[in-house]
């Protein structure tokens, strides 16, 4: 059956289009040969955003198109993603592109579904209780300081690398109580070696098939699989042949239990998916969140300034604690702002196991749902002046008066981020104790631009000049 506008419902604020197929109800969206047009217009640049961003300029709160045999749905609107990822859990699953990370990430809690989620997030659970990851504080605030003091007023720093190299010290010490050894710098790089391979992985119809086959692309990722698994591997069996509780997630992680079904643990191979997974999410998402933090603030001065005031006030010169945060409002209001325009995690989805109504719509089971934080968080409908940097955006009362689902940097629902709360104090101290010291300018005429992978990255890094503060020692 063809496809044809059959009806136009009416709401309150908009009119829906709903397009008919085999009985089915669609939003309006693509007609073209979508691989083609793929290739013309979106893929040949690697930004998968600029699709979305074309979807939702020309048809608006949902758009509808097709890859090869597969119906997929752009969703802009916050209540049908509440519906998605509240109210209706139990019909969706993990969609394709997060699912093909189990090849790297096997059953962590990012790709897992259903009973072995829950079962893994019941373990891992403790591992990230408050007054575990508040532990860690006086660690971050350190590392901060160590670094702060290494760079040289006018010495340019690509503040990209910089957080990127301060993260994997600070993931070094909270997962495996150790320094950046040579173990952890092979860690880094075999994963940014996968994460190169990543946008091939996912092209790759059914690449978890062929992971045997003698392709270029497999080959390397093979080895790089190998070489990641043979260190973090030998590292669980350090642990785990110690018996001793070094104060690190993985020490945590091997003494949890599931109290509510057989009080097992987890094994070496579930212990390797949670270990990758952690090191992933916790060592890119929060790097990246500082980078883009930085080059925000060095172009908008005033929210610098107030920011630097804040520290002024608070600290009195001394270094950020814990028990500094609740006074560090705006300090966390420019990192909120931040994860508005750039969230680390800029995209996510499912797949429907059965067929689902979303208002006017109908979509048959098997149907793709992808919404982007990227896209949302900049949709003037919630934010209006959305490119503008204003971190009073997230003051209590303007959050209260916003959906929930128009900012979900950590996502939501069952799968939110269980290590959202790390993220967040550690953010916030990493960036305090280097503010404390330094403004950062950014150098005139370099190229900045997003590069969206599994996580939102500054595509050509992000240079910037130190400049000691007034008054800082």
């Amino acid at each position: 059956m063809g496809l044809r506008i059959v009806s136009m419902i009416s709401t309150e604020d908009s009119n829906w289009i709903v397009e008919e197929r085999n009985g089915y109800r669609f939003p309006p969206g693509l007609k073209l040969n979508l691989p083609l047009y793929l290739s013309r217009r979106f893929f040949r640049v690697g930004n998968p955003i600029l699709l979305f961003e074309h979807l939702t300029t020309t048809y608006g709160r949902m758009a509808h198109y097709r890859v090869g045999p597969s119906d997929i749905v752009l969703v802009n609107e916050p209540d049908f993603i509440r519906e998605i990822l509240i109210m209706q859990p139990q019909n969706f699953i993990k969609e394709r592109t997060q699912k093909r990370m189990k090849i790297l990430l096997g059953e962590g809690l990012i790709t897992s579904d259903g009973e072995s989620h829950k079962r893994q997030r019941r373990i891992a659970a403790p591992a990230f209780h408050r007054q575990r990851i508040q532990a860690y504080g006086s660690l971050m605030v350190e590392r901060a300081a160590t670094m702060r003091e290494a760079w040289r007023p006018g010495v340019e720093v690509d503040v990209s690398a910089e957080m990127m190299r301060l993260s994997l010290e600070v993931v070094a010490r909270t997962l495996f109580a150790q320094e950046v050894t040579p173990d952890i710098l092979s860690i880094n790089r075999e994963v940014n070696a996968i994460m190169k391979l990543y946008n091939f992985l996912i092209a790759l119809p059914r690449a978890e098939e062929y992971l045997h086959l003698p392709i270029p692309g497999l080959m390397r990722f093979r080895r790089a699989r190998k070489r990641l698994d043979e260190v973090v591997y030998r590292m669980i069996a350090e642990h785990r042949a110690s018996g001793v509780d070094r104060g690190d997630l993985l020490s945590m992680l091997l003494r949890s239990r599931d109290d509510e079904q057989d009080h097992s643990g987890m094994s070496d191979e579930l212990l390797r998916d949670e270990v990758l997974t952690i090191f992933l999410a916790g060592y890119e998402t929060v790097a990246n969140a500082l980078a883009w933090t930085w080059m925000l603030l060095g172009q908008n001065p005033e929210a610098e300034a107030r920011l630097h005031a804040e520290l002024d006030a608070v600290l009195d010169g001394r270094p950020p604690t814990l028990d500094d945060l609740s006074e560090l409002r705006y300090t966390e209001m420019v990192l909120a702002e931040s994860m508005r325009l750039y969230p680390p995690a800029w995209a996510m989805g499912r797949q429907a196991t059965c067929d689902v109504a979303l208002g006017p719509y109908l979509l048959p089971a098997g149907t793709y749902f992808f919404f982007s934080q990227y896209i949302i968080q900049r949709n003037a409908d919630h934010f209006p002046d959305p490119l503008r940097f204003d971190p009073e955006r997230f003051t209590p009362e303007r959050k209260a008066g916003r959906s929930k689902f128009v900012y979900f940097p950590f996502g939501a629902g069952n799968r939110q981020c269980i290590g959202e709360a790390f993220a967040w104090m550690e953010g916030t101290l990493l960036m305090a104790t280097i503010a404390q010291r330094w403004r950062l300018r950014l150098v005139a005429g370099q190229r900045l631009e997003v590069q969206p992978k599994i996580t939102l990255r500054p595509k050509y890094g992000i240079r910037m000049v130190p400049e000691l503060r007034a008054g800082a020692s």
